[in-house]
């Protein structure tokens, strides 16, 4: 998260209101609903995990044992039963 001082980036009159409110800490404002990202789109993981687990469903039914992708994706049993069921 980067912090930036609200004098430099903020009109006088907006700081000057903000102040009744809270001074001298940090202020989180969260980013608008219609500018929120997905968990994962930002940083492309999601799409990694899509993929990732296509791949263990393909191998599933082409014979691989729920064990043997377990070790080979470093996943427990119950994860790999998770993504092919």
């Amino acid at each position: 998260m980067n912090y930036k001082n609200a004098k430099v980036i903020l009109p006088e009159y907006l700081v000057k209101e903000l102040q009744k409110y809270f001074q001298g800490g940090y202020l989180y404002i969260p980013i608008h609903k219609e500018n929120q990202k997905a968990w994962g789109e930002l940083s492309g993981y999601k799409e990694e995990l899509k993929q990732r687990n296509t791949c263990i469903i393909q191998e599933f039914h082409n014979g691989c044992s729920i064990n043997s992708l377990a070790k080979k994706y470093h996943l427990s049993t119950h994860a790999i039963k998770k993504i092919v069921y």
